[in-house]
């Protein structure tokens, strides 16, 4: 049986003069899009132009929600209420929902950002809220998360699918932590690192940790930051690196059914729920 993988990258973060990433060149590497919904970034004008630009690549479409931060990135942490966090979250979804219809494709999974990304991991009132969130609005919508982290836990059991990711660009700490961003090394650049580290992830189930220790994880999509330095030539690599090692590239969302679910969610063997909360992924 071949091996398979998802790439997802985060579009349609650019908003009015200040634009983010090359969301058309990502579009033709990447085969899952994690698309803005105007809370962290983006503008309707321009999230729209990503959706047609995926819909005309064959590239599958998910909701990146966050927190409303557009100063900072939605890297920040904030403690919104429930009340707040389940509709803030419905209302990006919906919003996705019909600027997808009106680019002729659909939201199949949701994927958060940043700082809410992370408080998720280990934080079980906001990680309810969430999945409250995506229940409401469409039950059949995958989640992804970090892998072996609480929410994954808490989204099957409340019978939603999952799917665990690792970053491709990120350096992982020796007990399977994202290194918080503000420290240097946090985010890898060099193309060719970053492709044989994925590599080393799909074909032994581990990558380097930044002590240089490996670190047993597994996943089922990879995630390269469309907003990094040289994000294009970084995705190009791990594409280009893992297809000649015989991997198959396709959306997660294509292979999930609600009976795999269980085992196509990627677990760590290490704490990684415990990921730096605040730095954003």
């Amino acid at each position: 049986m071949s091996v398979r993988i998802d790439l997802n990258s985060d579009l349609g973060e650019s908003f009015g003069a200040w634009h983010m990433g090359d969301d058309a060149a990502m579009l033709n590497i990447v085969t899952s899009a994690n698309v803005a919904c105007g809370f962290h970034a983006g503008d309707p004008a321009g999230i729209l132009d990503t959706l047609r630009e995926a819909a005309s690549k064959g590239v599958a479409v998910g909701a990146h929600v966050g927190y409303p931060d557009l100063v900072g990135f939605g890297r920040r942490n904030m403690a919104p209420s429930s009340r707040e966090l389940i509709a803030d979250v419905v209302y990006q979804i919906g919003a996705l929902k019909g600027l997808a219809a009106a680019a002729g494709t659909r939201v199949s999974y949701v994927k958060p950002h940043g700082a809410l990304y992370n408080t998720i991991a280990f934080d079980q009132r906001q990680a309810t809220d969430v999945i409250t969130a995506i229940r409401a609005i469409d039950a059949d919508l995958i989640l992804v998360g970090l892998a072996g982290s609480r929410v994954l836990e808490l989204a099957r059991e409340q019978g939603l699918r999952t799917v665990a990711e690792a970053f491709a660009d990120r350096a992982y700490q020796a007990d399977g932590q994202l290194v918080s961003r503000r420290t240097p090394g946090a985010v890898i650049h060099d193309p060719t690192e970053v492709a044989e580290r994925m590599l080393q992830l799909v074909e032994r189930g581990s990558v380097p940790s930044i002590d240089g220790s490996n670190v047993r994880l597994e996943a089922n999509s990879i995630c390269v930051h469309g907003d990094s330095p040289g994000a294009v030539e970084i995705a190009r690599a791990v594409r280009n690196t893992l297809e000649s090692a015989g991997v198959e590239i396709q959306p997660f969302s294509s292979a999930v059914s609600s009976s795999a679910s269980a085992a196509l969610t990627a677990t760590v063997s290490t704490a990684a729920a415990s990921a730096v909360a605040g730095d954003g992924s």
